[in-house]
């Protein structure tokens, strides 16, 4: 096994240090980066619009360049969501939650260095795992069934007492049911049936993902600015300036270091499920920190923590190198970009797969050691760039809330080319404005809509495997260990609120 591996990595550093792959590898990142900031447009456009580029290139070349621009967009999509509030892309919204409230607090530069540090050190760290753990990985991800599939979604959206306070768990699980509901709108792709389309054409396909998270996020962020007419966000200036702005203290670093080393083992083995992807690994990831934290670092979630911006940096970027696991060791697409990615390999006349490890080596450990080689050049183009992004909060209101609207609506329709969603999303957005002001929090909503599709494709499937009878989630072990973790974490707050009200009365009584 080390004998292959170690060939394996002296193959992928011989191609890789090709001067001409070189230069794809920070091609791809440069504009995977670019791409990905702009509001609208994810990885998986990005993917799409450089796959005309790689026609002329070889096999090795091409998914190379396909790669970098593949984790490059992943790594620039958090700045739209932490500048502006406009997470684009379903991985970032968790971003959002933490990096935008800590941006607005005048540390622009330090939320955009914390996702830097964390999604460097999240995609080296998953780059080592994949080295090693690739093959033995794609056997255990082809034990996974539909009922473990299920019960892996029920554990995603457990993930909702991460973003209520305390007291507001109700309001968070009829926001989860909400996104939900919102899933089930369009056309059903197993029976062809129309649901809750009240026969209009344009509801068809359903509602756009890109859709709801700008309704619920840029546009009522925009609309917040100004019902609370904050004069601050006239002559908002960073605290700090320049590269003084990048600095995160020793304390701030052994904050986050454990948050890291977690997120990044939980997001890599996320990616590596078919299916799970960047999105359920940032998700999760916040979710298990902020249930991991002390009481006083928990009321600093949602409000601008440090620890809640690297999980989800992190355990997306981790999640996004474990997606090559199931891509190049099963052929199966972990993802809608590796979806995209897995046709180009097609069309090379590669079949990937398990013998991909021998029938094209170059190729496999080609885009391996290509990743680490990214993770740096992202780093190394991103950081000197910081101050410069940091300072789109200085713009005054008046010109930065209309800039908010512009791009999100233009990258809504330029995704759509349709009216009727610029509608709806102005009508979401009305919505979710008032279901703001009451305080109802809009991460479970997406999260609930998210994965919606993917739960009821499993439940389908897991129901018609075991006749219609829901004893598939506790027959399988694997099934059964899953469901047993969500109760734990399900109910892990409520003991420790327990424990605490028990521990201060006890205080109180000895204080008598």
């Amino acid at each position: 096994m080390w004998d292959g591996m170690i060939n394996g990595m002296l193959t992928g550093i011989t191609t890789t240090l090709i001067p001409l792959n070189i230069a794809m590898v920070l091609f791809g990142c440069f504009m995977g980066s670019l791409i990905g900031m702009l509001p609208g447009l994810g990885p998986i456009t990005a993917v799409a619009l450089m796959i005309p580029v790689t026609y002329g290139l070889d096999p090795t070349t091409g998914m190379v360049l396909l790669a970098g621009v593949y984790y490059g967009a992943i790594f620039g999509g958090s700045t739209a969501s932490i500048l502006i509030n406009a997470p684009g892309e379903a991985a970032t919204v968790a971003t959002a939650l933490d990096g935008y409230p800590l941006a607005r607090q005048g540390y622009p530069g330090k939320a955009l260095a914390v996702a830097a540090y964390s999604s460097f050190s999240g995609g080296t760290i998953s780059v080592i795992f994949l080295m090693v753990f690739a093959p033995m990985l794609a056997s255990i991800s082809t034990s996974f069934q539909s009922a473990d599939y299920f019960a892996l979604m029920i554990l995603g959206l457990t993930a909702v007492s991460a973003f209520s306070g305390r007291g507001s768990v109700l309001k968070a699980l009829m926001m989860v049911v909400l996104g939900l509901m919102l899933a089930t709108v369009g056309t059903d792709q197993t029976s062809g049936v129309q649901r809750f389309t009240f026969g209009s054409l344009e509801l068809l396909d359903g509602i756009e993902f890109l859709l709801l998270a700008m309704a619920t996020f840029a546009l009522t962020e925009a609309l917040s600015i100004v019902l609370t007419r904050d004069e601050s966000s006239d002559s908002f200036k960073p605290k700090a300036i320049g590269f003084k702005s990048l600095a995160v203290s020793k304390k701030e670093f052994k904050l986050i270091a454990p948050t890291i080393a977690r997120s990044s083992l939980l997001g890599f083995f996320i990616g590596v499920l078919p299916g799970a992807g960047a999105t359920l690994g940032s998700f999760m990831a916040y979710g298990m920190e902020r249930n991991l934290a002390p009481p006083e670092e928990q009321k600093k979630f949602g409000k601008g923590s440090l620890r809640g911006l690297a999980a989800p940096e992190t355990g997306n970027n981790a999640a996004s190198s474990g997606s090559f696991v199931p891509l190049l060791c099963l052929g199966i697409p972990g993802s809608g970009t590796t979806a995209v990615m897995l046709g180009a390999l097609i069309a090379y006349g590669i079949d990937p797969g398990p013998r991909m490890f021998t029938d094209s080596p170059e190729v496999f450990w080609g885009v391996i050691m290509s990743m680490y080689l990214g993770n740096i050049f992202l780093l190394i183009l991103n950081l000197p760039l910081i101050p410069y992004f940091a300072r789109l909060l200085a713009i005054p209101k008046n010109f930065m809330v209309p800039m908010i609207l512009f791009f999100s609506l233009m990258g809504v329709y330029l995704v759509t080319f349709n009216d009727f969603d610029i509608l709806m999303m102005v009508l979401f957005c009305v919505a979710a404005m008032a279901l703001r002001l009451m305080n109802f929090p809009m991460a479970p909503l997406l999260l609930g809509f998210i994965l919606g599709g993917l739960m009821e494709d499993n439940l389908r499937r897991a129901l018609m495997i075991y006749n219609d009878s829901i004893s598939f989630m506790w027959e399988r072990p694997l099934t059964l260990g899953i469901n047993i973790t969500t109760i734990f974490i399900l109910f892990f707050p409520i003991v420790r609120s327990f424990m605490r009200s028990k521990k201060e009365d006890g205080k109180k009584e000895v204080a008598v």
